[in-house]
């Protein structure tokens, strides 16, 4: 009959971060290579992912990208839909808008996000890493390879990991700048003289060392130091959140499996299921300890899970040890996601959607800015028409050409008198000039009139302005 042996366990406080020593230095982290049901079910979404973020700049409809965030210009695509300037309002809500919904989700969810769709998780875990496995070894090859003194194999295999991980870093950032310039304007960098395009060669070397140092050098310290999505956890997370988590009630206290007899006159206490084999750690890419519950360096990433899994199996004990759990259901059985907290979160949500929506539906593709020329006062006719000079501003936020633009007032009170000729407007393109209105004194009442204008484009209605008219006392 095989007994237990029990290993007292120190309490280890987390007042410290798992990849900073004593002295204030950083402890490299070598996490062992993942296997199991999630990683499988992670590297598939990461396929996924990363060929839409690959594949998403190519995509055009009405010969523009389906997304461009070209701050330089001030212009905005999101699903083909236009933002200019004058549109920064529906931007900042949509933004407050994917804020709040972060919040809700990770009060529900945890930060599920970090582990499964992240960038930085993706392609640290997914290519880098993986890559890392592929030339260097599992991690004590790796820490074998790092203290080992420099030959012809190390400098080999060093060389070629980072020359690797340089062109990667390389192809992300000419991606990361087809979603701000375009990819038409990526490719005239690459293949124009650099002389040509400074500003955009260095802003490819600059976003190309940047994502190498990330990724080489930097790694998890992103999520554990930089990140504020990371350090919002402690006040977004509440006892009901789903996160990673170890079943203390079922785990502990923890020792190793021994073949050692117990003595009869002082039997040891019954152990729990955990075996203290510390695989949870090994795995794990920010080198923490799930075992002493949630913390801020957790990505969810599940690489603990599917170790743990693995060991249970092999000592025949039930998986789930590690899990997808919220803490108040492994302390009372009692699984509560929807909260007060969580309702106010969801009706506020839909608020913001519903206005969102309302404001999505009733915009624009045209806008017609019109004001009056500053410093000009007002002119008097000899038909006793009051003038006054405007500036006109459209802007096509639309993807074809507006031709026939006329103004016209939206009652019969005067005339409007273009200065010049009204041109077309091409497809994202904005237009402007000067027109006078005139408008018979006696229809006006007062020194300033609120007026309408109309703007037409082929004999149909597009926009109306409204504006100023000053007249006498």
């Amino acid at each position: 009959m095989s007994d237990l042996e029990v290993r007292e366990d120190v309490e280890e406080f987390r007042d410290h971060l798992a990849t900073v020593d004593d002295t204030g230095g950083r402890i490299w982290v070598y996490p062992k290579k993942p296997s199991g049901p999630y990683y499988k079910y992670r590297t598939l979404v990461s396929w996924i992912l990363l060929a839409i973020l690959f594949g998403l700049p190519f995509v055009k409809v009405n010969g523009d990208p389906l997304f461009l965030f070209n701050i330089v210009d001030r212009k905005f695509i999101l699903f083909s839909i236009v933002f200019t300037p004058q549109d920064m309002h529906l931007f900042a809500l949509a933004m407050i808008t994917l804020m709040l919904f972060i919040v809700l989700f990770t009060v529900v969810f945890g930060r599920l996000f970090c582990g499964w769709v992240c960038p930085q998780t993706i392609f640290m875990e997914m290519v880098f890493r993986k890559i890392e496995y592929w030339i260097e070894g599992d991690y004590s090859q790796q820490k074998k390879l790092n203290k080992a003194p420099w030959t012809a194999k190390k400098f080999f295999k060093k060389t070629l990991k980072h020359v690797i991980f340089f062109m990667i870093a390389i192809l992300i950032a000419n991606i990361f700048l087809s979603y701000i310039i375009g990819v038409e304007q990526v490719g005239k960098i690459i293949i124009e003289p650099i002389k040509m395009h400074l500003s955009g060669f260095f802003s490819m070397l600059v976003f190309s060392g940047l994502f190498y140092g990330v990724f080489a050098f930097f790694r998890e310290q992103v999520c554990t130091v930089v990140c504020p999505y990371g350090r919002l956890q402690g006040v977004l997370l509440v006892k009901n959140s789903i996160v990673v988590i170890y079943d203390w009630i079922r785990g502990e206290p923890r020792g190793k499996i021994s073949k050692k007899k117990i003595d009869t006159e002082s039997p040891k206490p019954i152990l729990g299921d955990c075996v203290n084999c510390s695989l949870c750690v090994k795995v794990c890419p920010t080198g923490i300890d799930i075992r002493n519950g949630t913390q801020l360096e957790c990505v969810n990433c599940t690489a603990c899970i599917d170790a743990c899994d693995e060991v249970m199996v092999k000592v025949g004990r039930d998986k789930g040890l590690i899990r997808y759990d919220s803490h108040s259901n492994i302390e009372s059985g009692n699984l509560k996601i929807f909260t007060p907290r969580v309702w106010g979160y969801t009706a506020l949500l839909l608020i913001l959607i519903v206005v969102q929506g309302f404001l999505f539906a009733t915009r624009t593709e045209v806008e017609t800015i019109l004001l009056r020329t500053p410093g000009m006062l007002y002119q008097e006719l000899e038909n006793g028409s009051i003038s006054n000079l405007y500036n006109y501003q459209i802007i096509n936020k639309s993807t074809e050409t507006i031709s026939n633009i006329e103004f016209r007032l939206s009652s019969d009170i005067g005339l409007v008198k273009l200065i010049g000729e009204l041109q077309d407007v091409e497809k994202l393109e904005t237009t402007k000039g000067s027109l006078f209105i005139e408008i018979k004194k006696e229809k006006l009442s007062g020194r300033k009139n609120k007026i309408k204008i109309e703007v037409y484009a082929n004999g149909e209605l597009i926009d109306q302005a409204t504006t100023n008219f000053l007249g006498p006392v």
